[in-house]
């Protein structure tokens, strides 16, 4: 079944509508994506006060009869359906007690100089403490809290830095991958949340110790976990308790604790492994769990199964106030733009390459580092586009714009590659025979 657009006045707009684009450029508007359901007489509001029209998906053939009016889907795009565990829940704003404001200190180039020893000694810490765990030895904490420490103090300096290179770097487990790049997006999440910084280091420590616990379980059931039948899923939610119990033991925290304890509950109950909703989750819990989820689906197991991050925003956008808390979903995309740090893109002239920051101000226009010329081939020295300060003045016709964002592994594009600073290409003969 084929999805065309329909040209909508806003005061014609109904629940359930699939908005696709906009009479005005999506950046200059507060919609934190660029496509969404319409979900609420809110957003319709918010639509009206922005918009005299709007472009809507509507299938191009008919459901069949056997269908029922009620349960067909009036257009084009699959949704969440909104009965069970896809319940609504709506919440008071989250309000942050004396919220802190983070400016950006230090240049990127700068910060990734801190930023690759800080992510070798997390590894390092995780990996040690992820061993004693799975030996049955009490695990020594002290060199992860410093980690942490370094990590929130990057983050806040520069959010971008500490992102790239967990999005760049090649790692060779995947748990502690996993915990590593939840506990950045968690962090970044956490400064666009205004969090001071103890409480950025409990969620840190928190998210970097979440995933302890499968180390307690069976390997071939952590090797396909997607794909689990209803008896080995109650056997691997066990991993959060079994975590909790460790980690009581070699004496953390009770706020870092309840960080592990709580990431895997979900606004309207459906998680595990109290079913916890609403407002009976921890803030530092909330965060760390739509972090963790976030990464489970840009970051899985097997790279095939991945999706993009725009996609995983999108999707992430239409479980608002489902399996997460709306304003938090909101701050959480704020912070990490429609195109986050380290995706892998391409631009409208056929150029490809990854973003490298963005701006809350031109969602649509970040940063990208450019890595092959129009024909897909890779170039020798990456550059540095920065779309938004490209497309000032620009008549629509000229504009650079992000038309889809790739895969990870597309066509070999490695990023890690480049120097991602502007500076001389970091290829090398080695390198290019390495990789013959």
């Amino acid at each position: 079944m084929g999805v065309q657009q329909k040209k909508v006045f806003v005061h014609d707009l109904e629940l359930g509508m699939f908005v696709s684009d906009l009479d005005r450029p999506w950046h200059q508007t507060p919609f934190p994506i660029q496509g969404f359901f319409i979900r609420s007489q809110e957003d319709i509001r918010a639509l009206t006060s922005h918009c005299k029209w709007v472009s809507v998906d509507v299938s191009e053939v008919r459901q069949s009869a056997e269908q029922s009016k009620k349960d067909r889907p009036a257009f084009g795009r699959s949704r969440p359906s909104n009965d069970g565990k896809r319940q609504e829940i709506k919440l008071p704003p989250l309000n942050i007690r004396e919220p802190v404001h983070h400016p950006k200190v230090s240049s990127l180039r700068k910060e990734l100089k801190v930023s690759r020893k800080l992510m070798m000694d997390a590894e390092t810490s995780l990996s040690r403490v992820f061993q004693d765990v799975q030996n049955s030895r009490q695990p020594d904490l002290q060199d992860v809290a410093r980690v942490t420490r370094g990590m929130v103090s990057s983050v806040l300096r520069n959010p971008d830095a500490l992102l790239w290179l967990s999005r760049t770097r090649e790692h060779d487990d995947y748990i502690y991958q996993h915990a590593l790049n939840t506990a950045v997006w968690a962090l970044i999440c956490g400064r666009e949340l205004g969090l001071n910084e103890g409480l950025l280091n409990h969620l840190g420590t928190g998210c970097l110790l979440s995933q302890v616990g499968k180390l307690k379980l069976p390997k071939t059931m952590l090797e396909k976990e997607a794909r689990l039948d209803s008896d080995e899923l109650a056997i691997y939610r066990s991993y959060v308790e079994k975590g909790v119990l460790s980690l009581e033991e070699a004496g953390l925290s009770r706020a870092v604790l309840s960080v592990v304890q709580s990431h895997r509950e979900r606004h309207n109950g459906s998680g595990f492994p109290e079913g916890v909703r609403g407002d009976r989750i921890p803030l530092l819990g909330k965060i760390a769990g739509l972090a963790e989820y976030f990464e489970s689906l840009v970051g899985p197991r097997k790279q095939s199964e991945a999706l993009t991050p725009a996609r995983a925003v999108s999707l992430l956008y239409e479980l608002r106030n489902i399996e997460f808390q709306e304003d938090l979903v909101e701050k959480f995309i704020s912070a990490v733009g429609v195109y986050p740090t380290g995706s892998l893109v391409e631009l409208n002239d056929g150029q490809r390459g990854a973003v490298v920051s963005h701006s809350p101000e031109r969602r649509l226009w970040p940063k990208v580092m450019v890595m092959t010329d129009r024909a897909h081939n890779a170039l020798k020295t990456a550059k540095v586009v920065d779309l938004a300060k490209y497309n000032e003045g620009k008549a629509a016709e000229e504009v650079m714009s992000i038309s889809e964002c790739l895969p990870a592994g597309t066509d070999g594009l490695r990023p890690g590659h480049y120097d991602v600073t502007g500076a001389e290409s970091r290829w090398t003969l080695s390198r290019m025979l390495a990789g013959a």
